[in-house]
């Protein structure tokens, strides 16, 4: 049985924490070989430490990662450049009122029913800038917390100790199997001594 030496870190819930391999804390992180042949609880902390393991570079999740960043910063830029517009138009409404008011005296109900439509127009606007913001979310611009590296691979110590633990346990299985057997013992003499 070999293992590859590609281990992913995964969190588990916080009550499922586990002691840490190496100082027996309790952890959520784990590394997992991709075919889960193995794994094994881990602090957050020892992944930074050079002399126990280095992450694995990949270099298309990185122009990946890459890719939706320059996303999200044109998408932002296009959001400025939305609100600019949308702050010019409001001031271009408040001048062209301003003279209109200048012009004519309007009667109280005809400001009655402009007041209705503008507060009918802010509506809009809200409702609008609402539909923005569920489809950013939806679509998954957010920006991640984590820019951890995910994959790692172990060094050789930790490796090779990897390796004989599960050699070992590959043999207990072996001797209980044969411990099971009854023909794995000597049969009792049958002649005279």
């Amino acid at each position: 049985m070999s293992l590859t030496n590609v281990y992913h870190v995964r969190r588990v819930a916080d009550t499922s924490a586990k002691a840490c391999l190496i100082c027996y804390k309790p952890s959520t992180s784990v590394m997992i070989t991709p075919d889960n042949k193995d794994f094994f609880y881990v602090c957050p902390a020892h992944l930074q430490d050079k002399h126990f393991c280095s992450p694995i570079i990949d270099t298309e999740s990185q122009a990946a990662r890459a890719k939706e960043e320059a996303m999200a910063k044109e998408i932002e830029m296009v959001k400025k450049e939305y609100e600019e517009k949308q702050r010019r138009k409001k001031e271009r409404e408040k001048e062209s009122s301003r003279e209109d008011k200048e012009d004519k005296v309007k009667s109280k109900d005809e400001s009655k029913d402009k007041d209705k439509s503008k507060n009918s127009n802010t509506n809009d606007e809200k409702e609008r800038d609402e539909r923005i913001a569920s489809i950013q979310e939806g679509a998954g611009i957010e920006k991640k917390t984590n820019d951890s590296p995910r994959v790692f691979a172990l060094h050789k110590n930790f490796y090779q100790m990897r390796i004989d633990r599960q050699r070992n346990i590959e043999i207990a299985k072996r001797n209980q199997e044969r411990l099971k057997n009854p023909s794995l013992f000597p049969s009792v003499p049958s002649g005279n001594p």
